[in-house]
């Protein structure tokens, strides 16, 4: 394995946003098997030094492939697009629906039964994003980059939605 190699090489997969995470997560255990520091404790500092980069890119690898944000993003990045940029304007109606999104959250402790409510509030966001990634699959295969830098954003909204629900959920409980 090359340590210049791609995250899809990495794996020997064919660089998608459409991967087979069964077969993504055995390749890693194979890997990090083959690479792992007790194979290489009375190794050279050299071998040694060697091992513990590729199992750095091992593990780098496998945590962006294995998210489908995270691979959307790293797809968007081998195309060079800046995936950093702020300065992207979103659509209105987007935006409008993220305030009311933020409100409802906000609102949930204050309801009767807030974990009901938290729970109907986290399939919302569960549906939103599972809609988000087939778009990115069509997306990706067409390829139509742009609009899938525009989907990744939508999806990085509501994974941070998504997580603020979860902290919401610890601090009722």
């Amino acid at each position: 394995m090359s340590l210049f190699a791609n995250h899809f090489e990495v794996f020997d997969l064919a660089i998608s946003f459409d991967i087979d995470t069964d077969i993504l997560a055995q390749r890693y255990r194979n890997l990090q098997r083959a690479v792992h520091p007790d194979k290489y404790a009375h190794a050279p500092d050299r071998e040694r030094r060697l091992a513990m980069q590729e199992a750095t890119q091992i593990n780098e690898a496998y945590h962006t492939l294995k998210m489908p944000l995270n691979r959307g993003l790293y797809l968007l990045q081998l195309q060079d697009i800046n995936t950093h940029d702020n300065n992207i304007v979103m659509d209105n109606a987007f935006l409008m629906a993220q305030m009311e999104l933020r409100e409802e959250l906000a609102d949930i402790k204050q309801q009767k039964q807030p974990i009901d409510a938290l729970n109907r509030f986290l399939s919302q966001v569960e549906q939103a994003q599972k809609g988000l990634i087939e778009t990115l699959s069509r997306q990706f295969a067409q390829p139509d980059y742009q609009a899938a830098f525009e989907t990744v954003r939508q999806l990085q909204f509501f994974t941070r939605l998504y997580e603020e629900a979860l902290r919401l959920e610890e601090d009722i409980l």
